[in-house]
């Protein structure tokens, strides 16, 4: 354990104090099967590179991230952990990161969006240095802090305008002033913060780790495609093999679910906006059409797009009697369910743990799993540990390289660095057992010459 030292109750709400034996066997099975991540821990606890740093984390409380949190306190990091995602936190792994760790944590499983915020804000009065993402909603709070527009948050930001109007004008210009830098782990808080470059608000340089090859190619694709399904089945107990399984969006995360249902045996169908993703799909064996059409016809569907209202009222109005809707993207708007409220003349919550019914005027049921929020962790566990050992080695690595180039990052959205990359992905080969060719000479001499002829 780092520490038994528990962090102050100001900086604290959890739950479940109670649960955190619990929690703490849950973290070290993860810990098990996050062998690349525990490399740098234990390099983080030598050399210390964040000493001295406050961090706030947004990020799903799970016992994956737990591992992630000892490896930046194991730097030297002052952390605090608050939930980036209502129904992702586990109450137990967060009471065990108070009680044995000495982490601060403000995360309740099903918490409410005023609670949510209450903790955003609660985070932003730890005074980070540093802050990680999952969503970028930490990001945007600072931003409409450090602009001076508290009229842009919402009724459910009221805590966060509330911690900032402690401030005068020209002193919330100044709060943020000590940022080093942040991290962001996904599709959707990275589209975010592009467009906060492109309006010229961005006012410190963030690091896409969501963007690197070793998270896409492998959290996203594989980490959602198994435990998307993984959430899915265990909500509703489902045969997938011969149904008709819809996936709205076709990218990495999306290509992840359409094989994982594939392989079960369902019959897929793609929708998408972009014509390359559409023809990939097509390409790869998938029948591919309007959401349109594929409302009339689809079992279960799935949305996994980062953008609002995939599926909407004319949508549902057409669906099978019985069709299941899901949503796997960041935030819970993919599905439009003030319409399909709307739409319904008799709710019933919970006819299966995370499955609600909503029955429609013209008579035909509507199940929705997870409330429409990721039902990979609203339903199951997330991401397998082994999968976010790589993303997690990602995060603590770009958070060393970001500390490293203080001052000499521009406010902008950054890529990670190709040598963290690559270590990522040649320390988790060697812990598979898995040896690779190097080039000779001769060959690194071809590769980089021109003068070579056919």
């Amino acid at each position: 354990m780092s520490s038994t030292t528990k962090p102050p109750s100001s900086k604290c709400d959890i739950a479940r104090p109670e649960l955190a034996d619990q929690g703490l066997r849950r973290i070290r099975w993860a810990d098990q099967d996050m062998p690349v991540l525990a490399q740098i821990r234990e390099r983080f606890a030598r050399e210390k590179p964040l000493t001295g740093l406050r961090m706030a984390a947004c990020l799903h409380v799970t016992s994956e991230t737990a591992n992630l949190a000892r490896t930046l306190q194991a730097g030297g990091a002052d952390l605090m952990l608050i939930a980036s995602n209502p129904l992702s936190t586990q109450d137990d792994v967060a009471a065990s990161l108070v009680r044995d760790f000495g982490i601060a944590v403000a995360a309740i499983h099903g918490e409410d969006a005023q609670t949510y915020y209450k903790h955003v804000a609660m985070a932003l009065d730890h005074r980070p240095h540093i802050t990680m993402d999952d969503g970028a909603d930490l990001v945007s709070a600072m931003i409409f802090i450090a602009i001076d527009r508290l009229d842009l948050l919402s009724t459910h930001q009221k805590p966060v305008r509330e911690w900032a109007e402690r401030f005068s004008p020209e002193q919330r210009k100044q709060l943020f002033n000590d940022i080093i830098g942040s991290m962001e782990e996904t599709t959707t808080g990275v589209i975010r913060l592009r467009a906060m470059e492109r309006d010229g608000v961005l006012k410190f340089p963030v690091i896409a780790v969501n963007d690197a090859e070793t998270k896409h190619f492998f959290d996203n694709r594989y980490g959602t495609g198994q435990s998307t399904i993984d959430g899915i089945i265990r909500a509703t107990n489902l045969l997938l093999a011969g149904r008709k399984v819809v996936v709205a969006g076709y990218g990495w995360c999306g290509k992840g679910v359409s094989l994982r249902a594939r392989g079960l045996g369902a019959q897929v169908i793609v929708t998408e906006v972009s014509p390359i993703r559409a023809l990939e799909a097509a390409m790869d064996g998938f029948a591919v059409m309007p959401m349109s059409e594929a409302a009339r016809i689809g079992d279960l569907f799935i949305t996994v797009t980062g953008n609002k209202h995939i599926i909407r009222r004319e949508h549902f109005l057409v669906m099978k009697d019985g069709a299941l809707v899901c949503n796997s993207g960041h935030f819970d708007v993919e599905i439009d369910l003030v319409a399909l409220k709307e739409e319904t003349v008799q709710f019933t919550p919970q006819v299966r743990p995370e499955v609600d019914e909503y029955r429609l005027k013209n008579g035909r049921r509507i199940y929705v799993i997870g409330s429409g929020r990721l039902v990979n962790l609203a339903a199951a566990e997330g991401h397998p540990a082994s999968v976010m050992d790589m993303s997690f080695a990602t995060q603590a690595l770009a958070t060393e390289y970001c500390v490293k180039n203080r001052g000499k990052l521009a406010p902008k959205v950054h890529d990670v660095p190709r040598e963290i990359e690559e270590y990522v992905a040649r320390t988790k080969l060697a812990t598979m057992g898995i040896a690779i060719d190097e080039m000779t000479p001769d060959q690194k001499a071809y590769a980089a010459s021109w003068q070579h002829g056919t």
